[in-house]
């Protein structure tokens, strides 16, 4: 039976995909592959818009209407009596109208890698996951992530994106954290942003997603967020803002939550007021999965497409643009917006030339990430990195390190190379099953200790697990926490009684390390116990390989945090998760398709946290957290010195006081004058600095006035505040040894 959190996904997963097919519309009949198309719209000197103004012009409403709505990934097994698809088998797709030579739009989840590739035998990069690309801090790292994956992409025919997580993680028990890029507006924004570009330069169509506050998954269809615009404008739309301007995103996908009254999908503030005019957008806006709710009022809002269905902008849409209800011109605009946006990123002007993807490039890609993504939290007397010569034997114990690493479920799940290493229960639910990939740390850790006799233990028996460990050398645990779309987490701790499977070992041998295998940030009440801990999030198709270089110090650890780790729950802004509260009638109780019912009942969360998101809240409420933000140790030590401040830029010295080559993450603060009404610093700048022991070097960094911005509810617009800033310049938000003060006008 499935679980309550499980149906209410089925309501946008199951009722609106599993079971649409859609009728061919005139003029977009499935035909031969396209023919090069021999209209003025082909003239490559005409810009994007003016070459969609050109298309609009000859089609016709059946045509305008066709390219709004699509169908689901299981289009293609929808029975012999469908019409024929050209579907590729994933997330969406949309016929294209081969007479004016308007591409077919082939729609893929992509997250963290290509989905759904073993349906047809397919290879595709598992990268690691969002927030540990993150915890890089890497803006060429970020590049890297969005090249790899618009490659893979294209290589397998497809055209667009549905990756481009940057939801901030205000509620870290969220099941999609792991897809997101941590609770810092600035650096979530700048890393999607460069991501996003990277993509799109491999002629794939980049989504920015999911538009906004969709912070949880328990109840997300019915969840209404109540929020202030300061809060908001400063906060998660401010990480859109900077993703949709430095990216050029092609789409951006409104999210399932309602949004002070008003579905996100349907929410005229959000889609028209900031985003089109606001943010000056340009693509188009695509609901998510079943997240349409209304065909005018969401249209006149600023939706552009329905995904998947044409309940609302297929033959309702016609209807209400014949009546006049919805005016032709703003019809024009939603194909103007999508046609511009194939013209913009090539899909006009290039066929599509499949090809199997370098998997060899994917493996050093994805291996290259987590070395740069694994966070040192603890390491006491130098107890690593392991030198493989002196040490003789090595427990590896817990969390299947014999068979793989884990990653993140739902729709961002890529499918494992080889197949799932891991049985799964055979009753487990839709986005219940836990899939490990193919990179086994004892692998690993045997090849970069060949000498040393390494045994595991599968950790489900912490008496027989500490005796292992007891007559080891060092004793590696590792521990995990499965999530996943569809459902949050019950709570901040490690499940099935890791934590106290790491302190029975961490009692029977004092060289215990453990490897974190999480999607977003834990308790740890054993941290007290062990010698050394790391963050190695989901690590992807070589997350083995990365955990041994980083544990033997084939590389020295350089990520920082992108998230705060709090020592429980009772610190959290929210320490109960709100929940859907149960049905109150049978009118809450709605079929989605015949045999299929469930809960919508509305229920309110409100964000009366207002600014202080993320190490913000721990500031202000001056808590003391497990981890800061942008905490990260090194094997080696760096110090900083010289600061200068000017109005536009903050320079020091970092100098690797250690004896091992390494690179620093230099994080920049600034506290604003009192009249801006926020009494705790935000991150406004940051740089990746490589040093070789003993080595200075001088950092400079812009101070970009808008990140120094309030906005001003009274003027609806950013306001630098005139007064004392105080910048300040470390290696986390809690360790800033520099700080000097600077006077805006």
């Amino acid at each position: 039976m499935l679980s309550k959190s499980i149906q209410r996904l089925c309501h946008v997963a199951l009722a609106a995909v599993l079971c649409t097919v859609l009728p061919v519309p005139a003029g977009a009949q499935f035909g031969p592959p396209r023919k090069k198309p021999t209209g003025p719209w082909m003239n490559q000197s005409l810009s994007p818009d003016q070459r969609a103004d050109l298309v609009i012009a000859q089609m016709t409403l059946d045509e305008k209407i066709s390219l709004l709505h699509g169908g689901g990934w299981q289009m293609m097994a929808a029975g012999p009596d469908a019409p024929p698809s050209k579907s590729l088998g994933n997330a969406g797709y949309i016929p294209g109208i081969p007479r004016l030579g308007v591409p077919d739009l082939q729609m893929a989840d992509a997250a963290v890698g290509v989905t759904h590739s073993s349906v047809f035998g397919r290879y595709s990069t598992a990268l690691p996951s969002c927030v540990a690309e993150a915890a890089s801090w890497d803006l060429e790292v970020a590049r890297e992530y969005g090249t790899l994956i618009g490659q893979e992409l294209r290589d397998q025919g497809y055209t667009m994106s549905l990756g481009g997580g940057v939801n901030l993680a205000r509620e870290p028990r969220n099941g999609r954290t792991f897809e997101y890029k941590g609770e810092d507006p600035i650096l979530a924004g700048r890393l999607v942003g460069a991501e996003m570009k990277a993509l799109q330069q491999q002629g794939i169509i980049g989504d920015i997603k999911h538009y906004a506050l969709n912070d949880q998954e328990d109840g997300r269809s019915y969840v209404n967020v109540k929020a202030g615009k300061r809060a908001m404008r400063e906060s998660d739309l401010l990480a859109f803002e900077i993703g949709v301007k430095e990216s050029g995103a092609g789409a951006v996908m409104c999210s399932y939550n309602l949004l002070n009254g008003d579905y996100a999908c349907e929410n005229s503030y959000l889609l028209s007021d900031v985003l089109k005019k606001d943010f000056g957008f340009q693509g188009f806006v695509v609901s998510d999965w079943g997240g349409t709710h209304s065909t005018t009022k969401a249209v006149l809002a600023g939706l552009d497409m329905e995904m998947p269905g044409n309940r609302y902008l297929g033959g309702a849409l016609k209807k209400a643009v014949e009546s006049g209800e919805v005016p032709a011109a703003r019809l024009d605009n939603m194909v103007h917006r999508i046609l511009r946006t194939e013209f913009a990123v090539g899909l006009f002007d290039r066929d599509p030339e499949t090809m199997v993807p370098d998997v060899f490039r994917g493996l050093e890609v994805a291996q290259r990430v987590a070395e740069q993504s694994i966070v040192l939290l603890k390491n006491a007397n130098g107890q690593l990195p392991l030198v493989a010569a002196r040490v003789k034997t090595i427990a590896v114990i817990g969390s299947h390190a014999d068979a793989g690493v884990l990653s993140g479920g739902g729709s961002a799940q890529v499918d494992p190379m080889g197949g799932n290493p891991v049985a799964q229960p055979a009753n487990a639910g839709l986005f219940d099953h836990v899939i490990w990939h193919r990179s086994p740390p004892l692998k690993a850790i045997r090849a970069r200790a060949p000498h040393a006799d390494v045994q595991y233990d599968a950790g489900v028996d912490p008496a027989a697990a500490a005796r292992l460990a007891k007559a080891s050398d060092v004793a590696i645990v590792f521990v995990n926490q499965p999530a996943s779309e569809g459902k949050d987490q019950p709570s901040l701790s490690l499940p099935d009684n890791q934590d106290a499977l790491v302190s029975a070992v961490a009692a029977a041998n004092p060289h215990t390390v453990v490897v974190l295998e999480t999607g977003s940030a834990v308790t740890m009440p054993w941290i007290g116990q062990v010698s050394a801990a790391m963050e190695a999030w989901y690590p992807g198709i070589r997350g083995g390989e990365a955990i041994a270089n980083i544990l033997f110090g084939d590389v020295n650890p350089s990520a920082k945090l992108p998230l705060t780790f709090a020592k429980s729950e009772a610190d959290l802004p929210h320490p109960r998760l709100s929940s859907q509260p149960p049905p109150s009638s049978d009118a809450d109780m709605v079929e989605m398709f015949p045999g299929f019912k469930t809960n919508t009942r509305k229920f309110d969360v409100s964000y009366d946290e207002g600014l202080k998101v993320g190490y913000k809240w721990y500031d202000a409420e001056k808590k003391e957290p497990l981890y800061p933000f942008g905490f990260g140790l090194s094997y080696t030590t760096y110090k900083y010195a010289g600061l200068k401040v000017s109005k536009d830029s903050v320079s020091f010295s970092i100098t690797n006081s250690g004896a091992r080559a390494g690179a620093e993450i230099a994080e920049v603060y600034a506290t604003l004058p009192p009249a801006a009404g926020e009494p705790f610093k935000r991150l406004v700048a940051w740089e990746r600095v490589t040093l070789a022991p003993g080595e200075s070097k001088t950092v400079t960094l812009h101070l970009d006035p808008f990140y120094l911005s309030i906005f001003n509810v009274d003027r609806d617009a950013w306001e630098l505040v005139a007064g004392e800033y105080t910048i300040q310049a470390g290696g986390s938000s809690r360790d800033l040894p520099l700080h000097g003060p600077i006077h805006m006008d």
